[in-house]
């Protein structure tokens, strides 16, 4: 018998929802009414405004920087205050790939103007030229071989264990100086290659985690549960599943991603050394954009 019930809004669900983002919902909406907590999932699309007091999850995708465009005004003018304020109020979010963009300062792409984000999140995205410019001393220090852009198996240590999805983004990810990463990266280049993925502030979490990231990591997902639950309730209390079939799935990507490592530690030393830094050279973030210049920290 259902007894509790949490709202979920879904944004974009028809433009952002690249690499199955649409599976984050389904995943949350399956893990509660397998434990009798009921789902209702209100998809807001341009125009509809968010209603901080009837939400408990908010769930963004990811889509190219044609869809991105397409619903940057709408999120930061219609949305982007009434989100900020629910996630104060206690609203559990899951914002992946260009949504998690959306949700930091800004994204400025390798051409055209900068896309304003809700800001949100302390954090800034740089695409193309610009980004590869900013990471040249960090790649050149670490003399590994460039990979991005590209498709990557990405492990992360988060909470105790990991999280395992996979990564695509020709953009670097930087946080400000405040701003919590979702975790550590074992595996894939997460944020900019500094070790860190994702952001977590709150109840809310941005990644570069696709998939999607829910179905085979579901800690995660009962973590956004247990928040919603909270947020209409005061407490959570979960039951415990088998999760076979998603252990099944992480199983897979873990081991994936060992063979992906093992082949590129058999082709690195076939490759042409990096040059070292040059003297004085730092790996710092690109600011730019009007907002970053701006200091845009509310």
């Amino acid at each position: 018998m259902t007894t509790r019930q949490i709202t979920v809004a879904h944004l974009y669900p028809d433009v952002m929802s690249s690499y199955g983002d649409r599976g984050n919902v389904a995943a949350i909406v399956r893990r509660c009414r397998w434990r009798d907590v009921g789902v209702t999932v209100t998809e807001l699309r341009p125009g509809d405004k968010v209603v901080p007091a009837d939400l408990d999850l908010i769930v963004i995708g990811g889509g190219g920087e044609p869809q991105q465009r397409q619903i940057a005004a709408d999120l930061y003018k219609v949305k982007g205050g009434a989100i900020r304020d629910a996630v104060a109020a206690g609203t559990a979010a899951l914002a992946v790939g260009e949504g998690y963009e959306l949700f930091g300062r800004f994204c400025q792409p390798d051409k055209g103007a900068e896309l304003r984000g809700i800001e949100l999140f302390d954090s800034w995205t740089i695409r193309g030229r610009v980004a590869d410019v900013g990471a040249a001393h960090q790649d050149r220090a670490t003399a590994r071989p460039r990979t991005d852009p590209a498709v990557r198996d990405l492990v992360v240590r988060w909470d105790g264990g990991l999280l395992v999805g996979f990564e695509n983004s020709s953009g670097r990810t930087y946080l400000g100086p405040d701003a919590v990463p979702l975790g550590r990266v074992i595996s894939g280049r997460g944020n900019n290659g500094d070790g860190s993925e994702g952001v977590c502030l709150g109840g809310a979490i941005g990644t570069n985690m696709r998939g999607p990231c829910l179905p085979a990591n579901p800690a995660l997902a009962d973590f956004l549960i247990s928040v919603a639950l909270c947020r209409r309730y005061g407490t959570a209390d979960l039951s415990p599943l088998a999760d076979d079939l998603e252990l099944a799935a992480r199983a897979t990507a873990m081991q994936r991603t060992v063979l992906t490592a093992r082949r590129r530690a058999l082709t690195w030393p076939l490759r042409k050394q990096a040059s070292p830094p040059a003297s004085g050279a730092g790996a710092v973030p690109p600011r730019l954009g009007n907002h970053a210049r701006a200091g845009m920290h509310r």
